[in-house]
């Protein structure tokens, strides 16, 4: 069977993993560059993420208008009902997409891109793939992985876990018809951002919910907004200006990090800078302060004793104050991505709802009827397990994926991640991959990430066809030196002072380093550019 190009049905240019912001920005600007795409989704439907986050309090943590592409097309009409979207509606702008650029007929749904492994006589990836009709296998020139930075639930070893009789669900896989939380015992493991937005949620309909935690998470306040139309109106008004201002900014957003040294501002004029970035909510506190909070450990208690002296004014209970916002900062401000809450410390005023520090309680094992921690048992009817992901790697080496000598990724990656760019692998020809590994990624705004890597792969694969290349690769000398320069920005930051999945230090066993570039998208961005200028420095093309 061949299609209207000539080509086998199951052959074509490229070959796209994932149908979150990347993939669908990518299968856009590849159709229209004249490439045939075929883009291969585990889910049944669109948006990656905001497929499978469908959990009670599943919202982004980024004001809409800039959540979103920057295609005009798009956002000159949609209109948001809040300023921070919840995951059903992000489910109504991605059908919004899809029907304004007309994506599906290109994809192929609840379809699991199980391995692949690259053709060295024709110069193309053999991809195998398992969908409710079979295995399939399709080749193509080019392999765009945009599996994203969460695609692998974590869920830890706990004795007893699948003995526990009552409901059970990772956030990340929330059944799609949902869970009644109203009158029931709820459990929650974990308070990272799941933990957290599941806990306001079932904290206004359990009748007892318990949140077993281990590191307290410094989340923001979210400054939620419903939004009418005047309101969508004016913000896209400002669209074009916001757009524009993404590739100056720190974290792809429209505001940027402040350079001015933190105690060489007089302490009544900082207290007031923060004060103005508190009220304005969402990130401002985290992505729109000094910029040496990261850097600089007497700058970061500064901000962090501010975050704790707004946090305790809400709670009531000094002990459990203490254990939400302690005295001193379990780590440096902002080295752990904060959650942004709207409700989640005054939950704590309430009769019905229980801390427990695991640190000092710790959890021994489940049961059949609930968890055992501290010598306690704790009875649930439903348990929930936010505990995170094997992030920024995981979803790519749970993929089968074999360079030419045979290697798969996660064998290449075990002691440490290499790449060139954060795009791509030495070893791995005509294989590139968006929101992984040392680039920006979990430190950048989503969409903006998608649209400037997309961007730079799509103009990459372009340039060689235009020159008559079939192969790219990155030198491996150019991928070492990639490797030096993110450890080297990382050591000259705080991140490295902390446990966090930024670090790989919530996985058991994986290798201890950041994860992603972080000298900010500004510096990343010019370094792609310096690649392209030169003829795609770093990479040997033929």
């Amino acid at each position: 069977m061949t299609s209207s190009n000539g080509q086998n049905a199951d052959d074509y240019d490229v070959l796209l993993i994932g149908a979150g912001f990347s993939g669908l920005y990518l299968l856009d600007r590849l159709r229209d560059a004249g490439f045939s795409v075929r883009l291969l989704e585990a889910g049944s439907g669109l948006g990656g993420i905001w497929h499978w986050n469908c959990y009670p309090g599943a919202r982004v943590d980024s004001p809409c208008w800039i959540y979103q592409f920057s295609k005009e097309e798009i956002w000159k009409s949609f209109e948001w009902e809040e300023l921070y979207p919840g995951w059903a509606e992000m489910r109504r702008y991605f059908a919004y997409v899809d029907e304004t650029l007309d994506l599906s007929k290109d994809i192929q749904f609840d379809t699991w891109v199980r391995g692949a492994e690259f053709d060295e006589a024709r110069h193309e990836w053999v991809v195998r793939a398992e969908s409710q009709g079979g295995e399939q296998t399709l080749r193509g020139r080019f392999l765009l992985a945009c599996t994203g930075f969460a695609a692998k639930p974590y869920v830890p070893e706990l004795e007893g876990l699948e003995s526990f009789a009552g409901i059970r669900h990772h956030t990340a896989l929330w059944p799609q018809e949902g869970v009644d939380f109203h009158g029931k015992r709820v459990g929650i493991l974990g308070t990272g951002a799941s933990g957290v937005q599941v806990a306001q949620e079932a904290g206004r309909e359990a009748a007892a919910l318990t949140i077993f935690q281990r590191t307290p998470n410094l989340c923001l306040p979210m400054g939620q907004q419903r939004l009418d139309g005047a309101a969508n109106e004016e913000f896209r008004k400002r669209c074009p200006e916001r757009f524009g201002l993404r590739n100056r900014s720190f974290a792809g957003f429209d505001y940027t990090l402040v350079p001015t040294p933190t105690l060489e501002v007089p302490e009544e004029e900082r207290v007031a800078f923060y004060e103005q970035l508190w009220s304005e909510g969402g990130f401002r506190f985290w992505l729109g302060n000094y910029e040496d909070m990261f850097t600089d450990a007497a700058a970061n208690r500064e901000a962090y004793a501010f975050w704790r002296d707004k946090v305790r004014e809400r709670i009531d209970d000094p002990a459990v104050a203490e254990l939400l916002a302690p005295t001193a900062s379990p780590h440096p401000f902002g080295v752990k991505r904060p959650c942004l809450e709207q409700w989640y410390y005054d939950l704590f005023n309430e009769d019905h709802v229980e801390l427990v520090d695991v640190n000092t309680t710790p959890i021994e094992r489940v049961t059949e009827r609930g968890v055992v921690a501290g010598g306690r048992e704790f009875e649930f009817d439903v348990l929930v397990l936010a505990t995170g992901f094997d992030a920024v790697t995981g979803g790519l080496t749970q993929i089968d994926l074999r360079g030419t000598d045979g290697t798969t990724l996660g064998e290449k990656w075990k002691d440490g991640v290499a790449t060139y760019q954060g795009i791509a692998n030495a070893g791995y020809p005509n294989f590139m991959f968006c929101y992984g590994p040392q680039a920006p990624t979990a430190f950048c705004n989503g969409p903006t990430s998608a649209e400037f890597q997309g961007d730079y792969i799509v103009e990459c694969l372009t340039y060689m066809r235009d020159h008559g290349h079939t192969r790219i690769e990155p030198t491996a000398e150019a991928e070492a030196a990639w490797r030096d320069t993110c450890r080297d920005i990382a050591d000259g930051t705080l991140f490295p002072m902390a446990k966090s999945w930024y670090m790989g230090a919530n996985i058991p066993g994986k290798a201890r380093e950041c994860l992603m570039y972080a000298g900010g998208l500004p510096a990343y961005l010019e370094e792609l550019e310096a690649s392209a200028a030169k003829g795609y420095e770093g990479y040997r093309l033929s």
